[in-house]
């Protein structure tokens, strides 16, 4: 009876962590808010730089750097409209690229970018520097990271379905808690931080970031029909004699997320047109 009476209790504090992504209304489980991560994610993404070769000038870097700032503005009256700009209270944006031949880019917590030069070449213009841009940046907005952070913190027993917050998880166990962190965001230790690893979202959380992307792109003014042209010469990529690039891993199969790209192209089509 005891057993059962606390199942229910896990059960029911379970739901009441549950949240809705504002911006399409999916469930996520929160017990750690994005807020509460960026303390740590501003300081690991600083050593980060400071342990990688970050590329200062450039075209490659202007670009990038452009179209992260019209991204962020885009994203940020998209908010207002909408009235959610407090999904991006504490952020504070940068937009860098690293020498590093991975086919890779992220964003973490409070909207630090980095894109790898790796993944430059798949770009090949704006449009498609807005399309990677766009999808880890709404990854950023949606609170991926709080919501992953939330799911192993749980699985792993730092948390109970009834403790919320990140300083409940410091104090229980603060040492396994960073080590989470660490992993989750791929900054382990330097070495794991110069290879470069995604958030390893859901498929539910990509598929999101897919459709957030292009509407932030499309506000930005960048076409995002780039977005299935890209994601084809992804898939394409990953085919090739050097694996699946970092940034197809544990994502949708090609095919699946080509074609939700089409679903939602017309909505992203019809907002790129009104800015035009």
């Amino acid at each position: 009876m005891k057993k059962i009476i606390a199942l229910a209790f896990v059960a029911v504090s379970v739901v009441m962590a549950c949240q809705k992504v504002p911006l399409t209304g999916r469930n996520q489980l929160m017990l750690v808010s994005s807020k509460e991560l960026l303390p740590m994610s501003f300081q690991s993404y600083q050593e980060f730089l400071d342990t990688n070769k970050v590329v200062k000038s450039g075209a490659s870097v202007n670009s990038v750097k452009t179209v992260g700032i019209r991204i962020q503005k885009a994203v940020e009256e998209y908010l207002r409209e909408t009235n959610n700009s407090a999904l991006i209270d504490g952020f504070k944006w940068e937009f860098n690229v690293v020498d590093n031949s991975a086919v890779n880019a992220f964003c973490m917590p409070g909207g630090k970018v980095v894109f790898y030069t790796g993944i430059l070449p798949i770009c090949q213009n704006d449009d498609g520097i807005a399309v990677v841009m766009g999808h880890e940046i709404a990854h950023a907005v949606a609170s991926h990271g709080a919501e992953r952070m939330s799911q192993q913190l749980l699985s792993n027993g730092v948390l109970t379905a009834g403790q919320v917050g990140l300083g409940v998880a410091m104090s229980n166990k603060p040492s396994q808690t960073q080590q989470i962190y660490n992993t989750i965001f791929g900054l382990a230790a330097p070495a794991a931080a110069q290879i470069g690893y995604l958030l390893p979202n859901s498929r539910n959380q990509e598929s999101e970031s897919d459709h957030l992307g292009m509407i932030f792109m499309a506000k930005a003014g960048y076409n995002p029909q780039e977005a299935v042209a890209f994601w084809t010469r992804m898939s394409k990529a990953s085919g090739g004699g050097g694996g699946t690039p970092q940034l197809l891993s544990t994502h949708p199969s090609d095919g699946s997320r080509i074609n939700n790209l089409k679903k939602f192209l017309p909505e992203a089509m019809k907002i790129y047109n009104e800015r035009k």
